[in-house]
């Protein structure tokens, strides 16, 4: 006769609770990844939207999409180029005007090549260096007091577009015509070219979305880019860059056999540790061999302090446990200092102050019959404050 399985009926609730358990874990994973793929997706159309400062296709507060949509319905072409192979072969096609930040990924070379190909180029983000290349002379000056300032120049674009107010302001070269003159620079640089001309305008402060309604900056950004019916917006990445660096990496100033070196002497150190290594286990109760009793202790204290002749050791000794058992008469706390538990002392049994602080803090036994003598009168005032404290203990 056999025994009727138990184990389908006693293992049935804990394997419901186990399915149970992981469909909850699988539902909570799924979850989060459904939360994660919107929040990604979510920020990928956020930055979609916002992008770079300047950027044309950007509908952000810093990009220039309104600007682009405006020349759109003037006629002008606008090609958005985001390497310089593109920005090339639109450049290739005709008459146009290059806009173009600052860029820094760009060599001299590489940004002149660019800009050389260009009938007219608006610098909309300057730095010293594209000034120094494309303006020559011209710098940097700071920032403007950002309020609006009139053309004050001979620029017909100027001219026509009215007042702005300028962000950057830059210090011109003896070639380059210079408007909206405030707090010691200017807000616009133009200098002539053979066919065409360089433009050096805070593109920040005029172009983008949330400036360009304000004062004539409507005005002067379609005057200054849509001269030709092609306008290129280049915006220059990493990937266009052309530089060279010169400086050694520390893989190339190394020998190489350093990194196998380091790679066997992190290996040995890992062996010798596993090997010299040890674990540690749960910690193991050890009965000590010999049982010393507290009075033993306190006599072989005592035999110390008398073999060294330190009396003011052994006073302070027998101080403490006086202060300790005073203060717990006296309703006193444990925080209570020598000199607190001495004056009430003395206030409770009525007797000198100096003579009690003597007693428990001041005096210093020079010979054992001073230690003596103190420990006596340590005794006598232990029992008056007891005598104070609790009479009818005493009277019985």
């Amino acid at each position: 006769m056999t025994l009727p399985a138990r184990t389908s009926v006693a293992d049935a609730p804990s394997a419901s609770g186990r399915r149970r358990r992981i469909t909850a874990w699988v539902v909570i994973a799924a979850v989060l990844v459904g939360v994660g793929i919107a929040g990604s997706a979510l920020a990928g159309v956020g930055q979609w939207t916002e992008r770079d400062v300047l950027d044309p296709e950007s509908a952000g507060p810093s990009g220039t999409r309104a600007l682009v949509q405006i020349l759109g319905e003037h006629g002008v072409e606008v090609v958005v180029a985001r390497d310089r192979a593109a920005a090339a072969a639109a450049l290739a096609r005709g008459a146009a005007t290059l806009a173009v930040a600052d860029a820094p990924y760009l060599s001299d070379g590489g940004l002149t090549a660019v800009t050389d190909a260009a009938a007219d180029v608006v610098l909309t983000d300057p730095r010293s260096r594209t000034l120094r290349l494309l303006l020559p002379g011209s710098t940097t000056y700071g920032v403007g007091p950002g309020s609006v300032v009139e053309p004050g120049c001979d620029v017909a674009d100027a001219a026509r577009a009215g007042g702005i107010a300028p962000g950057a302001i830059y210090r011109p070269g003896a070639q380059t015509l210079a408007c909206y003159p405030t707090a010691g620079g200017f807000g616009l640089l133009v200098e002539e070219r053979d066919g065409g001309r360089v433009v050096a305008v805070d593109g920040r402060a005029v172009f983008t979305n949330e400036h360009l309604a304000e004062a004539g900056n409507a005005a002067l950004a379609v005057a200054l880019l849509g001269r030709h019916p092609t306008l290129v917006w280049y915006m220059p990445g990493i990937a266009d860059s052309d530089l060279a660096s010169g400086d050694p990496t520390l893989g190339e100033l190394t020998p190489p056999w350093v990194s196998p070196v380091i790679v066997l002497l992190l290996t040995a150190g890992v062996a010798a540790a596993i090997w010299r290594g040890r674990r540690f286990g749960p910690l193991v109760a050890e009965r000590l061999p010999v049982t010393v009793r507290a009075a033993e202790t306190t006599e072989g204290r005592a035999r110390l302090y008398a073999h060294a002749r330190d009396c003011v050791h052994a006073a302070d000794q027998l101080r403490i446990g006086t202060l300790g058992r005073l203060g717990r008469l006296l309703g006193l706390g444990p925080s209570a200092s020598a000199a607190e538990i001495a004056d009430a002392a003395a206030a409770r049994t009525g007797s000198d102050r100096g003579a009690v602080r003597g007693i428990l803090i001041d005096e210093l036994p020079r010979t054992d019959a001073d230690l003596v003598a103190l420990d006596r009168r340590l005794r006598i005032l232990e029992q008056a404050v007891h005598t104070a404290v609790r009479p009818e203990r005493n009277t019985r």
